[in-house]
């Protein structure tokens, strides 16, 4: 008899992985198919970056280390430096990761104690699923806090009760958000990390998508801290910034102490990106020009389905940053207007598949091109003006 991970059975599959089988299904009919389900934007990989690759493809493959090149931390902390006026030792607080989600899925691994009291892992929904894989498959408790568009979309610590944040090991953050695009400033974040701090709490910050910004540069939580990591980490990725989705390469930043502790579990994880992966990183991190490039392409999009919604009078909340859009399904049911945009060949995600909280929302992720935006406009506003889809 074949026995199977009663985490498995709990989380079950994922939620968005249905919709994209039905949307290759129709791709394979040739006609249009506007996809704006999954975050994997069709804009190239700079060729900076994949210059790097190449050229560090040698003829002989070597085991990475799970420690990074020094060169890769050194590049990490410098953007940190640049970007967020952070100083980071890339010794003792950087270490590279393959993306964000495999990071974020390992990290209880290395603090969550699945025998102690403290086993609940607090994390915002609609959100992130991972949060809840990674708290889960390291014998913890998914702790979801419903998030609402009156509260900015934000998970506040101050307004948990003292029991709730006691009984907690980690606490996630993520701005801007996924999947409302929602932001935060740095004295939101200086108000968690106190409340963190006072209930002995490891607060980390899911910033993969820190450079998709259109108004005012996204902080991170580190900038928060003055000078002072400890219990606060970061976890940054170059998928969004860089388009390197199929890369996997990312890193967690902060507090010495726990970036110690990843180094020990990392090898047993065996998840060291390949080095010619690391090469093409620190090319990445190195260079500033693709990622403005890459934010007026987005931005381009966004003005398209934006002016698209306003139009057609559909609300909109959050929405500040990130290449998402997050908008109230017309009538009501999120899960029935992304069929009916289905039939009209437009793929979008139903909010319920972020958790609970999304349930009456839909999200859109700007991942055609320009001209693809455009034509999805104009299909989704022929179909509303013969009445196959209701606006409000």
């Amino acid at each position: 008899m074949v026995t199977s991970n009663p985490a498995l059975d709990q989380l079950g599959g994922n939620r968005l992985a249905g919709l994209q089988e039905l949307a290759n299904r129709l791709r394979s009919d040739g006609a249009p198919l506007y996809d704006f389900a999954i975050g994997d934007p069709d804009e190239p990989t700079p060729d900076v970056i994949r210059r790097a690759l190449i050229d560090a493809v040698g003829p002989v493959s070597r085991y990475p280390t799970a420690a990074g090149q020094p060169a890769l931390r050194a590049a990490v902390a410098a953007w940190f430096g640049r970007r967020h006026g952070v100083d980071l030792d890339p010794d003792t607080e950087v270490v590279p990761s393959s993306g964000s989600k495999e990071a974020i899925f390992h990290l209880p691994l290395a603090v969550l104690d699945p025998h102690g009291p403290r086993r609940h892992v607090l994390w915002g929904e609609p959100g992130y699923p991972t949060y809840a894989s990674g708290a889960v498959f390291a014998g913890g408790v998914s702790d979801p806090v419903t998030l609402t568009p009156e509260g900015g979309w934000r998970l506040s610590l101050t307004d948990l009760p003292a029991a709730r944040l006691q009984r907690a090991c980690i606490a996630w953050l993520n701005h801007p958000h996924n999947p409302t695009g929602a932001t935060a400033d740095v004295g939101w974040y200086r108000e968690q990390v106190a409340v963190a701090r006072a209930h002995d709490l490891l607060l980390v910050s899911d910033e993969c998508y820190q450079e998709i910004w259109f108004d005012e540069p996204a902080p991170s939580l580190l900038e928060a801290c003055d000078g002072d990591l400890r219990g606060v980490l970061a976890v940054v990725s170059l998928s969004k910034r860089s388009g390197m989705t199929g890369y996997r390469s990312g890193a967690i930043v902060g507090d010495p102490e726990l970036i110690a502790r990843l180094k020990v579990l990392r090898p047993h994880v065996g998840t060291a990106s390949p080095d010619f992966v690391q090469s093409a990183a620190i090319a990445a991190w190195n260079d500033q020009t693709h990622v403005e490039e890459r934010r007026g392409i987005f931005r381009a999009k966004r003005e398209v389905l934006l002016d698209h919604l306003a139009e057609a009078g559909i609300e909109v909340s959050g929405s500040a940053a990130t290449f998402y859009l997050w908008f109230r399904a017309p009538g009501g049911d999120d899960a029935a207007y992304a069929q009916a945009l289905l039939r009209e060949r437009i793929v979008a995600s139903p909010g319920r598949a972020f958790g609970p909280g999304g349930a009456g929302w839909l999200r859109l992720a700007l991942v055609p091109s320009v001209e693809g935006c455009r034509a999805a406009v104009a299909a989704w506003r022929a179909a509303i003006e013969a009445g196959r889809l209701p606006s409000d």
